[in-house]
């Protein structure tokens, strides 16, 4: 239950919120559970109807929304989106009122963090990147993994929004160490995600069960959050969005060039990077990530082990 100072911050507080895609949707209910008052605008307004039934308010543009909120959060698709919503005369950053904050948590370039951070401070405004982790479980759960930076001094004025959302806030820095702390995160999983798809076809191979090997393996040393919870729905064939292929393609590459950037070698990362491009290729950007998998069902089939 909301504590006193809580309830105050979520009373004062009005939230635009601008995405509201497979995660955003999720996020922008559980910050109305909260209490927040949310003020929401989508390029197309019938993808936000749900939304406005359950109490949140449409906003036109970009521009008035920013105007009528005092904390705007931003979860758009590619670095060159959050570019659109923040800068020139119609976005955020030209319109959001002085002493406002803008939070962005789309997995961007730690460079365009740092670039939103100084106009904003420029303009008065507090601005953060806050990319987060945990896809749709995470989002509908209100359990995200957030991955915030920006000014510790100003930190206080959005934890209660954040807390709404997630229940792993950590403050990482100066502007940009958020980004720079989801590429981490991206670069383990992309390793990761491999080593899953392989063991489960391993399993499958040989003739075991492979959701009750996925019983003694996700306990042990080889336990992963994308075991236990993408592992299982590679297994029922299940491989609609949590987080799509071609955003995670994305994230991959702005990990790789900031890595190169700073001599960091990720080979690893780099094939991860080559398969998914080739399930993308293959009709599957638009799925979840964890349709990995069925890439590599077609390499074996092509090894002839149907």
């Amino acid at each position: 239950m909301l504590n006193q100072k809580v309830g105050d911050e979520v009373q004062k507080k009005t939230i635009g919120f601008i995405g509201t895609g497979v995660m955003g949707k999720s996020m922008v209910r559980n910050l109305m559970k909260a209490g927040f008052e949310l003020n929401v605008y989508t390029r197309t307004k019938e993808k936000a109807s749900d939304l406005l039934e359950e109490g949140a308010r449409w906003q036109e543009s970009v521009a008035a929304l920013a105007e009528q909120s005092d904390i705007i959060i931003t979860i758009v698709g590619y670095p060159t989106d959050v570019e659109e919503v923040y800068f020139g005369e119609n976005g955020i950053l030209a319109n959001a009122k002085t002493g406002s904050y803008v939070i962005d948590m789309t997995t961007s370039s730690p460079v365009l963090a740092e670039s939103i951070f100084k106009k904003a401070k420029e303009a008065g405004i507090h601005a953060y990147d806050a990319p987060v982790s945990g896809g749709d479980v995470g989002a509908r759960n209100a359990a995200l993994t957030i991955m915030v930076a920006g000014e510790k001094d100003n930190f206080e004025g959005i934890l209660p929004a954040l807390e709404a959302m997630g229940k792993n806030i950590v403050l990482q820095g100066s502007a940009g160490a958020g980004q720079h702390t989801k590429m981490c995160n991206q670069i383990a999983i992309a390793s990761g995600m491999m080593g899953v798809c392989e063991a489960i076809l391993y399993a499958e191979k040989a003739g075991l069960d492979p959701k009750t090997v996925l019983q003694s393996i996700e306990a042990g040393a080889a336990g992963s959050w994308s075991l236990s919870n993408l592992g299982t729905r590679m297994i029922d064939g299940n491989f609609d969005p949590g987080f799509y292929v071609k955003h995670f393609i994305k994230d991959m590459k702005i990990a790789i060039e900031s890595a190169e950037n700073m001599g960091v070698p990720v080979p690893g990362l780099k094939l991860a990077k080559e398969l998914y491009e080739q399930l993308s290729q293959s009709g599957g950007e638009n799925k979840g990530t964890q349709a990995l998998y069925q890439y590599y069902e077609m390499m074996s089939k092509s090894m002839g082990n149907e």
